[in-house]
């Protein structure tokens, strides 16, 4: 399995944005070089575990927030990015959501067949 270091990196720049916290502070924070930090968030540089644990602490973010896309069993993680995804909707918005994804859960239910060929 490969890993997605540039959904990884895409995390850690949103993390970071949300913590109002500049890549040169963080970089600083984690003690790595603002180039290798921006290389990280931009997916053209593999992060090691170690630097993940560290960026997570520095964030306050769990280490699952980062690697997500990568992992199979991320439901809890997907379910908290719906729900901020939600938070600053109005009523009309919420309504037209709920439709698209009903249509859209009905439509991935009923040509389960094909997904279950190309596995």
């Amino acid at each position: 399995m490969e890993l997605d270091y540039k959904a990884i990196g895409k995390r850690i720049k949103i993390a970071r944005i949300k913590a109002d916290i500049t890549q040169e502070i963080l970089a600083e924070t984690i003690n790595l070089s603002p180039t290798h930090l921006s290389n990280i968030e931009n997916g053209t540089t593999r992060v090691s575990l170690t630097s993940i644990v560290k960026i997570a602490n520095a964030l306050s973010v769990t280490v699952d927030d980062l690697l997500c896309e990568n992992v199979i069993k991320a439901r809890v993680q997907f379910e908290k990015d719906i729900e901020a995804l939600l938070k600053d909707c109005d009523e009309y918005e919420i309504r037209i959501l709920k439709d698209m994804l009903e249509a859209l859960k009905t439509t991935l239910r009923k040509d389960i067949h094909l997904r279950e060929q190309q596995v």
